[in-house]
């Protein structure tokens, strides 16, 4: 099998709350996602996406995703996509860094792989388990009382797990944590996420002042030796995200003790072939997970659900279902919410058909 042609689409992916709130003032209200088509002489194709959140969350943003595939694509042409690690080893040597870019490459060679082999994604990553995944809310930034409220609407859905947006002014975020833990039950799981919003000082008065609720820590500073102070002056359970990019990432941080879970976002490390390299070095380090994105769509929570389903059940911390955010559906087939949960899909690939009347006409092409 060989590669013989590129598609890219580009499509808005507006939301339901209307608008999206993290740390420092940061917002989106319209999210921008690539779907990339490759076309195989056997007559298949594969598809995958990337939807950074914005410019200013990562070093990553949408025209840069686009720009990049156009710049990778046609050095990619006549390559086997079902070898995965070649592939990716050749797209490193030629596009250095950008991870992000690769990542819709990466993600429509496995669905392409699995439709070869006529197996699921999940299958290939390495099998199913159990019936479904457990899912986590992330609820926007906004007064305390909405986002109190906002949690008690999710829980009533079936939710169960909330990544509460802070990072914010100290005192308004000790405020937001305290009644949104109000409204849950003590089994249900709370992460305040401060997405690198706090400085280390400003984090150990929120950690201190919620010390005796039931709270993860996730991500407090920029740096990875910031988080890792505030990490040796608190008991609460520490998660860490933004700084979570690679297997050296997640060595040097297992060695400093420097987190309980890490954040696995699959654009962040360039594909599913590298998450899942990395998923499986936290599986043999005893690292909990979280299996995600920085955004998407359908085809993204079909790849996380992937991911997710074909990690064992004791090291998924959680995981999420984005396509459920927003108000715009890309692709048939993907997973969807049921009681808080999702599954995979079982179909061979990725298990979803893009819908092509709603992603409209390529923005870009390239043919062998």
């Amino acid at each position: 099998m060989k590669i013989t042609g590129f598609s890219v689409y580009c499509v808005e992916l507006p939301l339901h709350e209307g608008r999206y709130a993290w740390s420092e003032g940061k917002s989106v209200d319209v999210f921008d996602s690539t779907v990339v088509r490759i076309d195989t002489d056997s007559g298949l194709f594969g598809v995958g996406e990337v939807c950074p959140l914005g410019p200013v969350y990562l070093p990553a943003y949408a025209e840069g995703a686009r720009t990049g595939i156009r710049e990778l694509a046609p050095q990619l042409l006549g390559e086997d996509p079902r070898e995965l690690l070649a592939l990716n080893e050749k797209m490193d040597r030629r596009l250095k860094g950008h991870p992000y870019v690769k990542s819709a490459i990466d993600m429509a060679c496995w669905d392409l792989l699995g439709k070869a082999a006529e197996l699921p994604v999940s299958t290939l990553l390495g099998g199913r388990f159990g019936e479904d995944v457990v899912l986590y809310r992330a609820i926007s930034q906004r007064p305390a009382a909405e986002m109190a409220e906002n949690v008690a609407g999710y829980r009533k859905e079936g939710y169960r797990r909330f990544q509460l947006k802070v990072g914010g002014r100290p005192e308004e975020d000790i405020e937001r944590i305290r009644a949104v833990r109000a409204v849950l039950e003590p089994t249900d799981r709370l992460v305040a996420d401060a997405n690198t919003g706090w400085l280390m000082n400003d984090a150990l008065r929120v950690a201190n002042a919620v010390r005796d609720l039931d709270v993860y820590i996730e991500q407090p500073c920029k740096t990875y030796e910031e988080c890792l102070s505030v990490r040796r002056h608190t008991d609460l359970p520490f998660v860490l995200d933004e700084v979570i990019d690679s297997v050296h990432a997640i060595l040097r941080g297992a060695a400093d003790g420097a987190m309980d879970v890490v954040n696995i976002k699959i654009s962040k490390f360039g594909g599913l072939t590298r998450a899942r390299q990395a998923r499986d070095l936290c599986v043999s380090l005893g690292i909990a997970m979280t299996i995600e994105d920085s955004w998407g769509g359908d085809i993204v929570t079909a790849a996380i659900a992937h991911l997710a389903h074909s990690t064992p059940t004791e090291y998924l911390f959680t995981t999420t279902d984005f396509n459920s955010y927003v108000t715009r559906s890309i692709a048939d087939g993907a997973p969807q919410r049921v009681n808080g949960r999702m599954a995979a899909p079982t179909r061979p690939g990725l298990g979803v058909e893009p819908k092509w009347d709603v992603l409209g006409d390529p923005v870009w092409q390239c043919r062998a």
